[in-house]
């Protein structure tokens, strides 16, 4: 690939550190030419976020947790006055309590389940949302978010995040019916299991990441690179008839039964 997305301005909410799958997805969009903006949650993760922002020239950075409708508003509203549009948003910050995904999903709290579904799903909803108008300002764009294979098959240790993804991935299609006459796409990635911050929060990630490696049609692991030029290949041109899809960037593993 060379210059896919030349041009194209990108947000992405989700990067916490150079680990961070949706840090591979903004190496992969600058490296095809996307002038981006990173987001950071708060305080603790600001020095992370600026760090990476740091090796792409140009990149803005802004506050935005997705809890804070007022939070969405003003990066939206930043993004008017400092671009105009949108070509491409990514949303792929997921949430929830660690007892949460521990021991029995009978057992999850309300307030547990409220929050991984409110961080976790709606927060796309309602950054599109606010994002609408500056997508439709570029003519059209692509919405991307991240979600798992336990959207659809159990799990161990994964729980209210599992449901959280599921209702996530309807909210994708949802979403690509409404905004298909602006011609802006919605899609997800389906990533295998990767090591990253989030993940650590899963008991037995190491043995998943390694059971892909070993049983997966493609025999390796899911690197955030995959994921990266995947990201960038569903925000480019070459994608425009792609939209309300669940894209598995898993090396197959997927398709397996027993």
């Amino acid at each position: 690939m060379s210059g896919l997305l030349t041009g194209k301005r990108v947000l992405i909410q989700g990067v916490a550190n150079r680990f961070s799958l949706c840090w591979g997805i903004a190496e992969s969009m600058a490296r095809e030419g996307a002038e981006l903006c990173l987001t950071y949650q708060n305080e603790r993760l600001r020095e992370g976020v600026e760090d990476c922002a740091a090796t792409i020239p140009g990149t803005l950075v802004l506050q935005l947790d997705l809890q804070q409708d007022e939070q969405m508003d003003t990066v939206a509203s930043t993004l008017q006055e400092r671009w105009g549009k949108l070509d491409a948003l990514v949303v792929g910050a997921a949430f929830a309590r660690k007892e949460e995904l521990d021991g029995e999903f009978i057992q999850v709290s309300r307030e547990g389940f409220h929050l991984a579904l409110d961080v976790s799903c709606y927060g796309l909803i309602a950054m599109t949302r606010a994002c609408r108008g500056l997508l439709r300002a570029s003519g059209g764009g692509s919405v991307l978010t991240l979600t798992y294979l336990a959207s659809e098959r159990v799990v161990p240790n994964y729980n209210i995040m599992a449901v959280a993804k599921a209702a996530l991935e309807t909210s994708v299609r949802y979403l690509a019916n409404d905004l298909g006459p602006e011609n802006t796409r919605v899609n997800a990635i389906s990533a295998g299991p990767v090591r990253t911050a989030a993940a650590s929060g899963v008991k037995g990630v190491a043995g998943m990441i390694g059971d892909v490696a070993e049983r997966s049609p493609l025999r390796r692991k899911t690197d955030r690179t995959q994921i990266g030029d995947t990201a960038a290949f569903l925000a480019s041109d070459l994608a425009r008839g792609i939209t309300g899809e669940i894209v598995f960037v898993d090396n197959g593993y997927h398709i397996l039964g027993m």
